[in-house]
């Protein structure tokens, strides 16, 4: 009976796979998201300016930073200013020890510290777009933020209108935007943002601008999300970028009624000048505008706008930036991962068909002789096998953590293959992802309660506290200990403390309640009585082969799952750290279902060489054994930090390794909770189907 179950689920598995693969999308699928905005003629189309970013260099397709700003050379500038400890306001006193903590630790910064104590007060556009630094031309009743989700300010965007003035269907052609001056402290600062390959990013209703670029593989054009800051030519001297040539293009739905389709920006470098009424008078000069390191240089800001029409419908706009770089790879990772599935599912099949039905079938002989009773194998630690662990309390909660994120990931990946995240929700994946974990506190405490009861744990108290608060404080804890490097070096990409506070008050009143609640149900629920009883003396474990102890193991069992999910685990981080979008789910869902197999039938087939070895300590074991998989990803995460990314600043290092460890410790508790569900229902299913007298 058994051997035909799981040759049904093995069949049913296959199936399913090859239908997943017929239906695999090629391309992104979305909903809009949002209603479509229409406009008549004339009508003003707003200009939105969002963070600078880092992005990749074209020459050696490296990445300069992590973070906005890194920090600046100013530590002997301002031990210097003992002023600020006499007469300073609070705030600057704070960013003043802040700052010479920094320099004792010997933290490489950026410069422009004296801009961070004239605008710590008040100024919530210090880290954005309107960073005194830059200079860029501001509103003329001042930077107004906007409305922006969860995710999208945790993510690090900082939305904000602009002066830019755009009409609909009116073209312009040089039209000024103001002039400043910067002075050589901010030419220094700007030239090293030119430098690392910074990027600006415009929203124009609701699309991003964009670079239009060329796949050679594929052949096909895609709009590249956000364009340079300045450029460096073939003398290396850093050009800043102060004229925008946008191109908007546009859909008319009916007579007189016009929608935004696609935005593309050619930014240039033009030394331009103003005449006495204030007009540019050489636009079109090709003298490229190089800010002086040792005097002031004046820049004049210019743009011109040209409206095309585009066949493009409005449900359709994004799929210019939802590029898939070369297909073919995420073919070829899913075959191969395919294939060891495959392979994985065929052994245990193979293993539960021959070995263990023999095995069954000669320990329920009813003339059962000596020999068969003192035989070897799993059948020896019958009295022992669901003796409970060590550390139970830790395991349980780890169990509940897991079962959350197993049912949050695949809800959320989900949610998304079905298109309800729309690209044009800024921060919708991240917001769902944290509100699907909130909500999910009951299954989470549900989980760690059944199974700390399983195991015969007696402090119930302790798991319910502990519960919603192990794997979340630890992950809250690293983020807001990360948080603080991106505070002092003025990156938008540090989260708010209301925002901190907000995330602190949603987790105690929502998640924690409903996880008490789970285990409240947890513990009335009867405990899982096991098939076999456990003997009062724990039964000697012998000496275990090399391959089964605890690190061989792990490395063999843990690369299995990662080859199923490092080709997507490699775009994804390029999505995360080059600020590229992310859309192909359909292949990220089948990655998933197969990592998910993978975990559960690698450790299966470990567990089972365990207890027929006569080790009857599975249970940290299987976590393990699974969880491995975490160690390649961080061990991959290295990789690409070697080979991708060259990181100068001290803190831009921090963060990444900082992030990988903690995308590391998420993967752990997940594939370690799937690894320990499969290989419980195994062990329960094989010690059930034979006679123990």
């Amino acid at each position: 009976m058994l051997t035909k179950s799981l040759s049904l689920r093995a069949a049913v598995v296959t199936i399913l796979l090859s239908l997943l693969f017929t239906v695999a999308p090629a391309n992104a699928f979305y909903l809009p998201g949002v209603a479509p905005t229409d406009y008549e003629e004339n009508d003003p189309v707003p200009l939105l300016v969002n963070r600078l970013t880092p992005s990749m260099d074209p020459e050696d397709q490296q990445l300069r930073s992590v973070i906005s700003y890194d920090c600046a050379d100013a530590c002997t500038r301002f031990r210097n200013f003992s002023s600020t400890w006499l007469f300073g306001s609070r705030a600057e006193i704070m960013t003043m020890c802040l700052v010479l903590s920094y320099c004792a630790l010997g933290i490489p910064n950026v410069e422009l510290w004296d801009w961070k104590l004239r605008n710590l007060t008040g100024h919530a556009w210090k880290a954005s777009h309107y960073h005194p630094a830059f200079h860029f031309c501001r509103p003329q009743n001042g930077p107004e933020k906007q409305a922006e989700s969860l995710g999208s300010i945790l993510f690090g965007d900082r939305i904000f209108n602009s002066p830019f003035d755009l009409r609909m269907l009116k073209n312009e052609s040089c039209k000024t935007l103001c002039t400043q001056t910067y002075e050589p402290r901010a030419a220094k600062f700007v030239n090293r943002r030119i430098r690392q390959d910074y990027a600006l990013n415009w929203l124009i209703d609701g699309l991003p601008a964009a670079r239009v670029k060329y796949d050679e593989v594929t052949n096909t054009k895609f709009y590249s999300v956000g364009f340079e800051l300045g450029t460096i030519e073939a003398d290396k001297e850093p050009y800043l970028s102060n004229h925008y040539d946008i191109v908007i293009e546009y859909h008319e739905t009916r007579s007189g009624k016009y929608r935004v389709v696609g935005v593309v920006v050619q930014p240039s470098s033009r030394r331009t000048a103003l005449d006495n009424s204030g007009l540019v008078q050489n636009c079109d000069v090709n003298d490229k505008l190089a800010l002086n390191r040792d005097t002031n240089t004046q820049v004049t800001f210019t743009y011109s706008v040209a409206w095309t029409p585009s066949a493009t419908a409005w449900a359709t706009r994004w799929d210019k930036y939802l590029h898939v770089f070369d297909p073919k790879i995420h073919w070829f990772s899913l075959i191969n991962s395919s294939i060891i599935v495959i392979f994985l599912t065929g052994m245990v099949a193979m293993i539960l068909m021959r070995t263990l039905h023999k095995d069954i079938t000669r320990y329920n002989q009813l003339d059962l002789n000596e020999d068969v009773q003192e035989d070897a194998g799993w059948k020896l630690v019958h009295g022992d096998v669901f003796r409970a662990p060590k550390n139970s309390l830790i395991l349980s909660v780890f169990l509940g953590s897991g079962a959350q994120l197993f049912v949050m990931t695949a809800f959320t990946i989900v949610f998304a293959l079905l298109g309800f995240l729309s690209p044009s929700s800024r921060g919708s994946l991240a917001t769902v992802m944290i509100v699907l974990y909130t909500l999910l506190g009951f299954i989470g405490g549900y989980v760690s309660s059944r199974a700390y009861k399983t195991f015969g744990g007696d402090k119930w108290k302790a798991n319910i506290v502990a519960t919603p608060l192990l794997v979340p404080g630890v992950v809250f804890l690293t983020f807001f200990f990360l948080n603080f490097f991106l505070i002092a070096s003025e990156s938008s990409g540090a989260v708010p403390l209301g925002t901190m506070i907000a995330l602190i008050a949603i987790w105690f009143v929502i998640s924690v309640p409903l996880s008490a609640a789970g285990s409240y149900f947890g513990f009335k629920m009867p405990a899982i009585e096991a098939p076999v009883r456990t003997n009062q003396i724990p039964r000697q474990i012998p000496e275990q082969p090399v391959y089964l102890r605890w690190v061989p193991s792990m490395l063999l069992a843990g690369i299995l799952p990662f080859g199923a999910i490092f080709v997507e685990l490699y775009f994804i981080m390029n999505s995360i750290w080059f600020h590229k979008v992310y859309y192909m789910f359909g292949f990220l869902f089948l990655c998933y279902v197969i990592m998910v197999i993978t975990c559960a039938t690698v450790t299966t087939l470990m567990v089972y060489f365990l207890v027929c070895s006569e080790n009857y300590h599975w249970q940290w074991r299987s976590f393990f054994t699974a969880g491995a998989c975490s160690i390649f990803v961080f061990l991959h995460a290295i990789l690409f930090w070697t080979s991708k990314l060259s990181l100068g600043g001290f803190v831009s290092n921090v963060l990444y390794i900082g992030y990988s460890l903690l995308i590391s410790f998420v993967v752990f508790v997940l594939t370690g909770s799937i690894g320990f569900g499969s290989s419980y229902v195994f062990v329960r299913k094989i010690y059930g189907s034979i006679k123990i007298d």
